[in-house]
């Protein structure tokens, strides 16, 4: 399957706890390869099911309600998580810019509209940081 469009193929850097998972993932799939034996499907996916073919959309979803379940999380889409990583990332002061390339999106509107939001609590921020150096260079 193509990417939806031209950005969505990228290079991003990833933290080092999602390399770490990746790795793991990858030695499981190994694994997983071995046992399939002749069954296996090599089609070059990252998350795949056990033979290698692609992953059943509506299974994940059930592991993920389920995950969220667990850890006394409400309910959300699987897409939610895309979400979350940016709003994440605007909060802790990655630029804008930055979050725009990550999450692959054309313009830089689409991604302060989308996230718009975060912008009050980023707003605030600012207003206490500003505080911050006027306070300190008054006295």
């Amino acid at each position: 399957m193509e990417p939806k469009s031209r950005t969505s193929r990228r290079t991003i850097a990833l933290p080092a706890v999602a390399q770490t998972a990746l790795r793991e993932h990858r030695r499981r799939q190994a694994e997983e390869r071995l046992l399939a034996g002749t069954r296996w499907q090599d089609l070059d996916l990252v998350f795949c099911s056990m033979s290698g073919t692609p992953a059943d959309g509506t299974a994940i979803t059930k592991r993920f309600q389920r995950l969220l379940a667990d850890a006394g999380l409400p309910r959300q889409r699987f897409h939610d998580l895309r979400h979350a990583c940016a709003s994440l990332l605007l909060v802790q002061g990655v630029h804008p810019r930055v979050v725009m390339e990550v999450l692959g999106h054309s313009q830089y509107s689409l991604t302060m509209n989308t996230y718009s939001h975060v912008i009050p609590q980023l707003q605030r921020e600012a207003a206490d940081r500003m505080e911050s150096l006027l306070a300190g260079g008054a006295g």
